[in-house]
């Protein structure tokens, strides 16, 4: 990782600074390497559970990750993707003020009606086209709203009206996910041309439809598309997990720093949920396995 991206990353994730890791151009390689560093140590403790899989998926940046191991892309190639990716949606952030609100809304929120609402409000200011819009499905009653950061303030002031309990504005630097991130489309969309993609050996979910990946050039639309789209986590959870009634559900393993898909898991399928483990690549007992 540290070839090719012309910095020692593994001591930016172990000694910091952390306002430095927390930057989306050190942050997105950050958990797409730390995310597949932990697919490599579950394949050294457990092989088993590697050769028997049969599906992936990744949120976001961690979407490239989840390529990578279903061998639709070489490692190399597409962390230099999320590379130009990364510096591409920071520019993208530094452009506008613009930020991602964390929701947790009761049953009659309604999003849509909101952000409408809050992009009137920046009308009001004099901010043109502004962006104000859905941007992360997690689960039932769970959603990001990013945009313009006067939009979400409004949202904010204005919770129990849009029958929001809790908002919380996320350590982030700009709206991804939404048409404010236009301008990162391009330079993304030049290195996926230029790399080759195979059909993955194991079925990967897209994050733009919550499908299965159909073919090499599908990944690569998609994976461009993304930037500027909703992240469509909670439908994915659904074609993943649907089953007949009484099948028994697979395991499921979440590689890489962090458990928030688990706890997304857990609310979207508390049955499925009971056959989760997470696997970290940083464990007190890594001696004792040298």
């Amino acid at each position: 990782a540290e070839r090719v991206l012309g910095y020692d990353l593994l001591s930016l994730c172990l000694e910091g600074p952390r306002e430095e890791l927390e930057r989306t151009r050190h942050c997105q390689p950050a958990v797409f390497v730390a995310s597949l560093a932990a697919a490599e140590r579950l394949n050294h403790l457990q092989p088993k559970v590697v050769e028997s899989c049969v599906a992936a998926a990744g949120f976001s940046v961690g979407e490239f990750a989840a390529l990578v191991f279903a061998g639709a892309l070489a490692f190399p190639e597409a962390l230099y993707a999320v590379k130009v990716r990364a510096e591409a949606m920071q520019k993208a952030s530094e452009a506008v003020p613009s930020g991602m609100l964390s929701v947790i809304g009761r049953r009659e929120a309604n999003y849509k009606f909101a952000c409408l609402e809050a992009r009137k409000h920046c009308e009001s200011l004099g901010i043109e086209n502004p962006v104000c819009e859905v941007s992360n499905y997690l689960f039932p009653d769970s959603r990001v709203i990013a945009g313009h950061l006067q939009a979400l303030k409004f949202l904010q002031e204005n919770a129990r009206k849009y029958y929001f309990t809790r908002t919380k504005m996320l350590p982030v630097s700009g709206a991804f996910h939404t048409k404010l991130m236009e301008s990162a489309v391009e330079p993304l969309a030049e290195v996926l041309n230029s790399i080759e993609i195979q059909k993955p050996l194991v079925c990967v979910y897209s994050n733009v439809n919550g499908k299965k990946y159909m073919h090499s050039k599908h990944i690569q639309k998609l994976l461009v598309k993304q930037v500027v789209s909703p992240v469509l986590w909670e439908q994915t959870m659904h074609s993943v997990y649907e089953r007949k009634q009484g099948t028994e559900f697979p395991y499921t393993y979440e590689v890489g720093p962090g458990k928030q898909l688990g706890v997304i898991l857990k609310n979207c399928n508390l049955k499925a949920w009971k056959q989760y483990t997470h696997v970290d690549d940083l464990e007190e007992d890594e001696g004792a396995e040298e």
